[in-house]
């Protein structure tokens, strides 16, 4: 009985370590690498989460509407060793983003480079688009 219980436990282990694994994307399955963006805007809000952290900038468009964008970057684990930490991404701040679109043309993009209001330009990707 003790050999099945390990046995089922080890499987739910394995299982639970690999669904946030299924839940990851490849970059080409969303965005389109023939489609750099480059974005101006202030910060409204920031995720520090697995697998990818989030910065939602709001940016004026040609006709001066603001328009809500969506910033996918890298986990937050890379971001650390980039330089990156949570309290970079500071509420209000100006930040200029070069990413690329994404495929279903909404207001989402792929995070290349994030250039910090005091010009500290920071990868921010998840890797480089193939």
């Amino acid at each position: 009985m003790n050999m099945k219980r390990t046995v089922a436990m080890a499987a739910l282990a394995v299982m639970l370590a690999t669904a946030s694994a299924g839940a990851h994307h490849a970059f080409s399955a969303e965005f389109d690498q023939d489609k750099p963006v480059s974005l101006q805007g202030a910060i409204t809000g920031a995720e520090w989460v697995n697998p990818h952290a989030w910065i939602y900038i709001d940016v004026k468009d040609p006709d001066g509407k603001v328009v809500k964008w969506s910033v996918e970057m890298g986990p937050p684990s890379a971001l650390l060793r980039r330089g990156w930490k949570k309290s970079s991404m500071q509420v209000g701040a100006v930040i200029k983003v070069e990413g690329f679109a994404a495929k279903n043309g909404k207001e989402f993009v792929n995070a290349a480079n994030i250039t910090m209001p005091d010009g500290t330009k920071i990868f921010a990707g998840t890797d480089e688009p193939k």
